[in-house]
């Protein structure tokens, strides 16, 4: 890409009022040029594949049917993908470790400045990674002490915990024996020093590795 050739972008996410707010920064930057919306990450990842976007915008939540993450990871899957740049209001390891996992490039939160907006896209199309601060903070924390992180599997278990799932109800989402949820609980009461469903859904809370 020239520096004279625009970046070509697609805004995916099923909020028209966002989808607006961010064409109008976007639109008033030289050198970014809004090809296209999409309000389903379905549509997303269609859109994504005919070739003329050089990065896409993506949420993570979309209501009902495909996710941010999934969507991610079949847009990037194909050769020649474009980038995928998430843009959500979460923040949570919950949410980031499946974003990055399906290939995201970067990682930014709705709040963030035009200005880091504008930068994160542009960085992005170059094939850098630009993060939110809390998401690389916590990112960096997990490389350090690797032996307290918990897992992806751990996260999306303690999740449904939260959501008030029983152990069997956790399994069934996610097709594990009721037994193998009892043991991904007690690795992750003892990475959080808690003794009790409760306290882990607290503590995790406290520390951003799920929703609150």
């Amino acid at each position: 890409m020239t520096d004279d050739t625009p970046i070509r972008l697609l805004l995916a996410d099923d909020h028209p009022v966002v989808r607006a707010g961010l064409r109008a920064v976007l639109e008033t930057e030289p050198g970014l040029l809004v090809m296209a919306e999409a309000a389903t990450a379905e549509d997303a990842v269609s859109r994504a594949a005919e070739g003329d976007i050089d990065v896409v915008l993506m949420d993570l939540q979309f209501g009902k049917g495909m996710g941010g993450a999934e969507a991610t990871a079949r847009i990037t899957a194909r050769p020649g993908a474009p980038r995928v740049l998430i843009v959500t209001t979460y923040d949570s390891d919950a949410d980031t470790l499946p974003a990055i996992e399906a290939g995201a490039t970067g990682y930014l939160l709705k709040d963030a400045p035009p200005e880091d907006l504008a930068a994160a896209v542009r960085t992005a199309a170059a094939g850098r990674t630009t993060l939110a601060p809390t998401v690389a903070d916590r990112l960096m924390s997990r490389l350090r002490t690797p032996g307290t992180a918990l897992t992806r599997r751990e996260t999306e278990v303690l999740a449904l915990v939260a959501d008030g799932l029983s152990n069997q109800a956790v399994g069934a989402r996610l097709h594990l024996t009721e037994g193998t949820v009892k043991s991904h609980l007690a690795r992750i009461y003892a990475k959080l020093g808690v003794d009790s469903r409760t306290a882990a859904v607290a503590a995790a809370i406290d520390l951003g590795l799920i929703r609150r």
